[in-house]
């Protein structure tokens, strides 16, 4: 009995981390905790928009409409996540597991290193329809990187004790890296989150976790640690309003951290139907200067 359930939490390292509508790698905020026994399965779609510069210099944006479909067990979950995307960008910014990320060195945009930085390899964008850092914005669309998510929970809440969950990703590079869609490199990340219920209104959350980014070919990118920390408040016991502060480590070196403020409204119709909406604002250069998302799912 130990031994299984051990087992599940080994896979759950390897195949589970809880993604917010903004598409990071911030956890979901709702319904924590193992779910009804009733109730296995979940398909949600919930789209959003982002733009900004991103620390580049030049206004990029993204559109990205993820598909997931969610599987509950007594301990855990798991979710295949299937997105696809519409970028507008000159390729210095590229999608990282449904983040829009700086992925050129900030000497393409300074113009500090030798040459001009559109002849220099280091400072080519991605996608062959965008030339360099200087080259035209172009629009592309198609499947993004497919992520296998999820998490296990090690503590469930009581009295004065948290709610603690580990989680894991695993990012596939089903993107078209030559669109500029993705880097065409795998991800794998491990974490944990924390919550716990004040009351019977007010909520906390904790979360953190390492991921290890893929390396395209002539691309330095650097490993990515990340968190959020904030709260919610059950207005009702079907509405839940939260806010929450998330930092990921940038992955260009020299570049500005991305941080932001994220809003979320989640509003549960019936033991079936969830509805939820967010907007997150930028902080530092690295973020977007505003991401939008709304969706629906249902359980069963």
């Amino acid at each position: 009995m130990m031994m299984g359930k051990w087992v599940k939490a080994l896979v759950g390292v390897v195949v589970v981390i809880g993604l917010s509508g903004t598409g990071g790698y911030a956890a979901d905020k709702t319904d924590l905790g193992p779910p009804p026994s009733e109730q296995n399965w979940q398909v949600g779609f919930t789209p959003s928009y982002s733009s900004g510069n991103y620390g580049t210099n030049t206004t990029s944006s993204f559109f990205y409409a993820p598909i997931s479909i969610r599987r509950f067990f007594k301990d855990g979950d798991v979710s295949l996540v299937i997105p696809f995307v519409t970028t507008t960008t000159d390729g210095a910014v590229t999608l990282v597991g449904g983040q829009p990320t700086q992925t050129l060195p900030d000497s393409c945009f300074s113009n500090s290193g030798s040459g001009n930085a559109e002849d220099r390899p280091e400072c080519q964008g991605t996608g062959g329809a965008t030339g360099g850092v200087q080259g035209q914005k172009v629009t592309t669309s198609g499947l993004g990187d497919i992520i296998l998510r999820g998490r296990y929970y090690l503590v469930e809440e009581k009295d004065w004790v948290p709610l603690i969950a580990i989680t894991g990703r695993v990012k596939l590079p089903t993107a078209d890296e030559s669109r500029g869609l993705g880097t065409g490199k795998m991800d794998e990340g491990v974490g944990a989150e924390v919550s716990k219920r004040l009351g019977d209104n007010w909520i906390t959350f904790l979360d953190g976790g390492f991921n290890i980014i893929g390396r395209p070919e002539g691309r330095n990118l650097r490993n990515q640690w990340w968190y959020d920390v904030g709260g919610g408040y059950y207005f009702t016991k079907d509405l839940l309003g939260s806010v929450y502060f998330e930092e990921y480590r940038s992955l260009v070196s020299g570049s500005q951290n991305i941080r932001d403020v994220f809003f979320g409204m989640n509003y549960r119709a019936s033991s079936a139907w969830r509805f939820n909406g967010g907007a997150a604002v930028g902080l530092s250069n690295g973020a977007p200067d505003y991401t939008l998302s709304v969706g629906t799912s249902y359980r069963f």
